[in-house]
């Protein structure tokens, strides 16, 4: 499958302006190669702080600091030309008010060369995602199933499952838009409630672990790709088994080692007789 012909960089009114016209492609990148690897095939890419999880070995999302977000932010913006490139808002970086949130969203900008920040939260973010937005900072939200908030939820439960979920879901679906955001993630949500939520928004919705019917999809790359093993959400479809073959390779490599019989070592360097 060839990739779409792009020659400047995607920018948040061009995802606004998706909505109901094709679905949005989105994945997660966390390196310069793999951002390099897909941003011919994607809309936007994702610095998600689910590199806590993937690269770093943590339980959760809660330890990954916004230093280390904007390190990893601006090594996709360098690694891509052409995708928008959004960096989350790492956990206690914005939940203290719109001031802090302003703060730690301008460094984001200012020192990865990213679009726009992603941060978690409703009705209860509202007036934070207005005061970004009116001050420069596109925002993309993020409601239903919130990372952040697994303590609070008792762990990644699918939301949505009562009619007082539901209505807390629809509630900040709404306020998020209104507030001014470009967009909104919609995680692990209930399909007719995902569906209904998709049909009444003004604003682009991804899902992840919610309908097929949002207006995009957003998978963890290494998800997809089969290099992460901790943890499989049942949403999660292979496109390959990477790690697999990764294993395999190292193995093949070891093997050629220890039997000195590695090809490289034939172009190793002799001292002069």
């Amino acid at each position: 499958m060839s990739a779409p012909v792009r020659s400047r960089r995607t920018s948040v009114a061009d995802i606004k302006a998706l909505k109901g016209v094709r679905p949005i492609v989105s994945l997660t990148a966390y390196t310069a190669p793999m951002a390099a690897l897909l941003d011919p095939h994607v809309d936007f890419l994702l610095i998600g702080d689910s590199l806590g999880m993937v690269v770093y070995g943590f339980e959760t999302t809660l330890p990954v600091t916004l230093d280390l977000m904007i390190a990893h932010g601006a090594a996709v913006v360098r690694g891509s030309t052409t995708s928008l490139v959004i960096v989350d808002m790492p956990f206690g970086s914005y939940q203290e008010g719109r001031e802090q949130a302003f703060r730690s969203a301008s460094r984001v900008l200012a020192e990865t060369g990213a679009q726009a920040v992603k941060l978690e939260g409703g009705e209860e973010m509202g007036e934070t995602i207005r005061f970004l937005t009116e001050r420069g900072v596109p925002v993309l939200g993020h409601i239903g199933l919130t990372p952040q908030m697994v303590n609070v939820y008792g762990g990644y439960k699918t939301q949505g499952r009562n009619q007082f979920q539901a209505a807390k879901i629809k509630a900040d679906a709404r306020a998020v838009a209104e507030a001014g955001a470009f967009g909104f993630v919609l995680e692990g949500t209930m399909e007719p409630l995902a569906r209904e939520i998709t049909a009444e928004s003004p604003i682009p919705v991804i899902g992840i672990g919610a309908s097929p019917h949002c207006d995009g999809q957003i998978l963890v790359s290494e998800d997809m790709l089969g290099l992460y093993n901790e943890f499989i959400p049942r949403h999660v479809k292979r496109f390959a088994d990477l790690g697999a073959e990764v294993s395999k390779a190292a193995a093949a490599y070891a093997e050629e080692v220890k039997a000195r019989s590695f090809p490289g070592l034939e172009h190793t360097f002799q001292p002069k007789a």
